[in-house]
């Protein structure tokens, strides 16, 4: 889904912020599209290729060790839902793009059939349970995203789903294609993507 975003979107070359970057299981996945990878998170994950640029901040109350319209791309996947205060984590990813660069950031889909039901029976969103917190704290719906990325100044949205999901109460995973007839009620997460707009 990110990779698919990324080479649809932004031009080849250049550096990539991967925020949230954990062990840097990302990598292979975008390396065709940057010249240059750099992973950001609150530790370094043991497992993190030790060749690889990292910088360490703490995504909830740091500003990034990075100038202003340094980088190319910035990927945030699946860590959002881990913050206190989503829209200045996005101003920042904001700050560091370069004008005309490309922000990807994912989320659980808190609109899938999945996520609605266990909201019905459990009142909470699916991937928002207690044994998801404190992991998981801030469930974001996408209008929450788009009005975000908005609001940070970012333009031409784009929003793609996983196009995978299970089927409730079971561990069995929808077929590819009928995700693809419903991808909002059928994807367990959502991407949206914008650009950072030229000065």
């Amino acid at each position: 889904m990110i990779d698919a975003e990324i080479a649809s979107r932004a031009k080849i070359g250049g550096t990539l912020l991967d925020v949230g970057c954990g062990k840097g299981d990302l990598l292979p996945f975008v390396n065709t599209h940057c010249n240059r990878y750099v992973g950001c998170d609150v530790v370094k994950y043991a497992g993190f290729p030790s060749e690889l640029e990292f910088c360490k901040v703490d995504l909830d109350t740091g500003r990034m060790p990075l100038d202003d319209n340094a980088v190319d791309i910035v990927v945030s996947a699946e860590t959002i839902e881990h913050l206190e205060n989503p829209r200045a984590f996005v101003r920042e990813l904001t700050r560091v793009l370069r004008p005309g660069g490309l922000l990807v950031v994912t989320t659980p889909n808190n609109l899938s059939f999945l996520s609605k039901l266990t909201l019905m029976l459990k009142n909470n969103y699916n991937m928002f349970q207690d044994a998801d917190y404190p992991a998981h704290i801030t469930a974001l719906l996408e209008i929450d995203l788009k009005r975000i990325v908005t609001e940070c100044g970012l333009t031409d949205l784009n929003t793609r789903f996983s196009l995978r999901s299970r089927l409730p109460g079971t561990a069995c995973i929808y077929p590819r294609w009928l995700c693809s007839l419903a991808p909002r009620a059928l994807s367990e997460n959502i991407l949206v993507s914008g650009i950072k707009l030229e000065h």
